[in-house]
């Protein structure tokens, strides 16, 4: 038995902003009220200065098992994720092999039981990424998936979206695209614009991610299907899927936090450390991506966790590969930007880890509610952090908000009713 005093609880879910005792019995909830009296043999976590939220949880991460566990595994990934207060994750399926059989999917779950927090695979799209057959989804989803994806490649065949987005409605699933037309994003490195003019690179158009997401959106008119679009980073796709929720078309979206806390300016400072895909983009986007946020058209924020050795970033630029860490810098950019910087609420921003990811994925998870499970994440927002080695638990240090010091610190996580993590 545990009861976490002194917070303030902070549960998007209900709105609830008020300084508020929790008590957990056994793996859920019991309680959430005011000074709540501590019984014989109870633990006691003191959260005074900090809030206590429902489990974080991360709807996008790579955690490069099975093919490259020398970067990241589904255990190690999962203490990170734990460190940085996220309780639920969904694995991404372009892997090595990729996640498009049933064994597969089961191979996720089984090495997710390893580790301390819950996790849950989301399937390829198309057999084998190969964007030419759509895979056995009722047979996935069966197995465990939770959602169908090609990240890291675009769906470019029209009918095969549309087929996925049909099954989509049947099984009540997520289809989570990656919004690039390789067609005009060809070669690029960078955003194309002035900083990838001066740099002499070439660049990738922010209408290669807008252009994808007009073409899913109104397959999804037509279908009736669940698109949820990944990583977006323009202004112009907050636009299109403004009109399209407007419509009444059932789309939802996810950002990353570098897309609002950098610009394409950063490229030329971190180099390598910069390259994601969809890459930074200018300033207005920035903005525009913030106001999305703010005003509930980007539905989730998502970390794009994506481990690489510094063997393989630090090369020329050129031919280092796209993306970045993202999990423990998540909290500590979402208070320092957004907070902070934007004046969001507390609910506000973190309804975007929380009920919103769940209400998307169909998780019993991200509220604090009597009967909930006993996910807890417990943040101190004024204690600084400094992203530096020591922090970063990660395999890798792929990042490039290295050296930098922001506001917010994960100082418990709970799952389960299990205490995951705490900081030392």
């Amino acid at each position: 038995m545990m009861i976490i005093k002194n917070g303030r609880v902070i549960d998007p879910a209900s709105r609830t902003d008020d300084r508020l005792d929790v008590r957990i019995e056994n793996d859920a909830i019991a309680d959430v009220s005011r000074a709540i009296s501590a019984r014989k043999g109870d633990r006691v976590i003191d959260a005074s200065g900090c809030i206590v939220l429902p489990g974080l949880i991360d709807m996008h991460v790579h955690f490069r098992e099975p093919g490259r566990e020398d970067v990241e595994t589904i255990y190690s990934g999962s203490k990170v994720a734990a460190k940085s207060g996220f309780t639920t994750v969904c694995t991404l399926p372009n892997t090595n092999p990729v996640i498009d059989n049933q064994a597969l999917v089961r191979f996720i779950r089984l090495e997710a039981e390893k580790g301390p927090i819950n996790v849950f695979p989301i399937a390829t799209v198309s057999k084998g990424r190969k964007g030419e057959e759509i895979s056995e989804m009722g047979e996935l989803i069966n197995a465990g998936a939770v959602g169908f994806t090609d990240d890291g490649l675009p769906v470019m065949s029209s009918i095969l979206m549309r087929r996925a987005l049909e099954y989509s409605r049947m099984f009540d699933v997520p289809i989570i695209a990656h919004a690039e037309d390789l067609e005009l994003s060809e070669e690029g490195i960078m955003n194309e614009g002035k900083n990838s003019t001066l740099l002499g690179l070439k660049g990738i158009p922010k209408e290669s991610e807008e252009v994808m997401i007009a073409r899913d959106v109104i397959l999804t008119r037509l279908t009736g299907g669940r698109l949820h679009v990944a990583h977006v980073s323009s202004g112009g796709s907050v636009e299109i899927i403004r009109r399209a929720k407007e419509d009444g078309i059932r789309v939802t979206c996810e950002t990353a936090p570098h897309y609002f806390s950098l610009t394409d300016d950063a490229v030329a400072e971190y180099l390598s450390m910069a390259k994601m895909k969809p890459p930074l983009r200018t300033e207005e986007d920035r903005r525009a991506v913030v106001e999305g946020l703010r005003n509930g058209i980007i539905d989730v924020i998502a970390t794009d966790h994506a481990p690489h050795s510094l063997n393989e970033k630090m090369q020329e630029l050129e031919y280092a590969p796209f993306g970045i860490i993202g999990l423990e810098t998540a909290v500590p950019l979402i208070i320092t930007v957004l907070v902070r910087a934007n004046g969001f609420s507390f609910n506000n921003a973190f309804e975007k880890l929380t009920v919103n990811p769940a209400r998307i994925l169909k998780f019993d998870r991200g509220e604090l509610k009597p009967g909930k499970a006993a996910d807890i994440t417990i943040i101190n927002p004024d204690k600084k952090i400094v992203v530096n080695d020591e922090f970063i638990l990660s395999k890798c240090k792929n990042s490039p908000f290295i050296g930098m010091e922001l506001y917010g610190s994960v100082e418990y996580t709970l799952c389960g009713g299990n205490l995951v993590y705490a900081r030392a």
